[in-house]
This record gives C-alpha cells, sequence and structure tokens, in this order.
C-alpha cells in the first residue's frame, strides 16, 4: 500500500531531481541547448524564450528539445545554474570579511547585468536552486560568513543578498528601458532629468542636488555603482555589529 502511493506523488519539481533522460541526438546536446536559451534571454528577455523560438534557432524542432529538457521551467533552472558559475566568492580564509562580501556581492550584481532575467527569475523561485554551480556558489559564501564569525550565517547571507538581488533588478529594468530608447544612459537621462525636476519643484525634500544631476549626466555608471556601495555598507555596518565581540 505504501509502495502504492509513494508511486502516485507528484515528482519534484526540478531539473536536479530526476535522471537526464538518454536521447539519441548526439549533435543536439543539453549544453548547447542551454548556451543557445541564455544568449536568447540576454538578447531578447524572459517573454521571448519559448521551446518552438530556440528550437528555430538550433535547427530543430521543439520535440526534439523535450528529449534533453522536459519543460521550460527546467530551462530556466538549467540557464541559472549555468551563469552561477560566473558569480566570483572570494575564498572562506579571506583576511578581510567586510571586502570579500562586498567582492562577491559585487560579481553578483555584474553577472546580474550580464544577465537582466537572473534576478527576476531568482525571485519568481518556488524552490531553492540545487544546480552543482548554485549549490558551489551557495557553499562558498556559507563558508565565509562562518568564518567571519555569524552564528546564523544563512540569516546573514539573506540579508545581503535580498539587497544586492533587489538592487541588482531595479538597475536591470533601468538599463533595459536605457537599451530600449536607443540613447546612450546619460543622454537619456539628461532627456528626462528636466522633468524629474519640474515635478519635484515643489517637493523641498525631493530636491534633486545640482551635484547629482551633473553626475547622472556625464558618468551615470559611477553615479549607480556609488548608490550600491553606499547601501551595501550600509548592510554590512548593520551585519557587524551581530558578530561577537
Amino acid at each position: 500500500m505504501s509502495s502504492s502511493r509513494t508511486k502516485d506523488k507528484n515528482p519534484i519539481p526540478s531539473v536536479w531531481a530526476r535522471e537526464q533522460r538518454r536521447t539519441d541526438q548526439p549533435a543536439l546536446s543539453r549544453d548547447a541547448i542551454v548556451r543557445e536559451a541564455i544568449a536568447m534571454l540576454d538578447a531578447e528577455g524572459i517573454e521571448a524564450l519559448s521551446m518552438r523560438k530556440l528550437g528555430a534557432r538550433l535547427n530543430a524542432g521543439a520535440t526534439s528539445l523535450y528529449r534533453h529538457v522536459a519543460t521550460k521551467d527546467e530551462l530556466m533552472e538549467l540557464a541559472v545554474d549555468e551563469v552561477a558559475a560566473e558569480i566570483h566568492v572570494p575564498p572562506a580564509d579571506s583576511p578581510d570579511w567586510r571586502a570579500a562580501v562586498t567582492e562577491a556581492a559585487e560579481s553578483f550584481r555584474t553577472t546580474a547585468l550580464r544577465h537582466p532575467w537572473l534576478t527576476l527569475v531568482l525571485g519568481q523561485a518556488g524552490l531553492a536552486y540545487l544546480g552543482p554551480n548554485y549549490m558551489d556558489f551557495s557553499e562558498r559564501l556559507a563558508a565565509l560568513f562562518t568564518a567571519a564569525g555569524f552564528a546564523e550565517p544563512s540569516r546573514a547571507i539573506e540579508t545581503v543578498f535580498s539587497y544586492v538581488m533587489g538592487m541588482s533588478n531595479a538597475e536591470a529594468a533601468w538599463l533595459t528601458t536605457v537599451a530600449r530608447s536607443g540613447e546612450t544612459e546619460a543622454d537619456f537621462i539628461a532627456r528626462l532629468m528636466p522633468a524629474a525636476q519640474r515635478a519635484a519643484a515643489d517637493h523641498s525634500h525631493l530636491a534633486i542636488p545640482h551635484s547629482e544631476v551633473e553626475e547622472a549626466t556625464t558618468d551615470p555608471v559611477a553615479l549607480r555603482d556609488m548608490k550600491f556601495a553606499y547601501g551595501l555598507e550600509v548592510v554590512l555596518d548593520g551585519l557587524a555589529l551581530r558578530l561577537p565581540k
């Protein structure tokens, strides 16, 4: 009776929870499918990705893809794990835990801006990612925070990377908007700034400082870097208070 119930249970909805299917199509590998899916996601976004379109790019039918990847959700899991390998986390024995965490956070941000769909997919995930690259990334973070002395490293990691993911997601969305305008970021801001200044004119606490206006229209990348670093410093300041004296 218990054996029958076990068979009737729904399988865990993750590509990592089942064995890879064998296929008689050596020319079309799962790795090739994932690489092309990432290229399509980077160029066109999540909405544009479909198994049919991906198959056309690979000169294969959608049915052929399903022999390697069961669903689009599984494909997204595989794509996330592939790009997770790009994130650098310093070793746990780094002499300065704050500098090491900052390096990991900046690497995540760089990866997320290179792949603007990443934080959106991670934010919508219904389960933890179990792929080898993402697990390695998570293990390195846990080792780093444990070596720093945090009694609950998972809580510290969640705090830092909730900030990093939120900022990276907003920044990726902003850069996507800029790219669709066909303008440079500086030109787009320069066109937008007069309207923003007029809107803030009657709100004294919302006035945009002249120095920020100048930096936004001359070096917007540096301004974005500064804002990210400022928030990360605040988060790390708070976490440092949780360390044993």
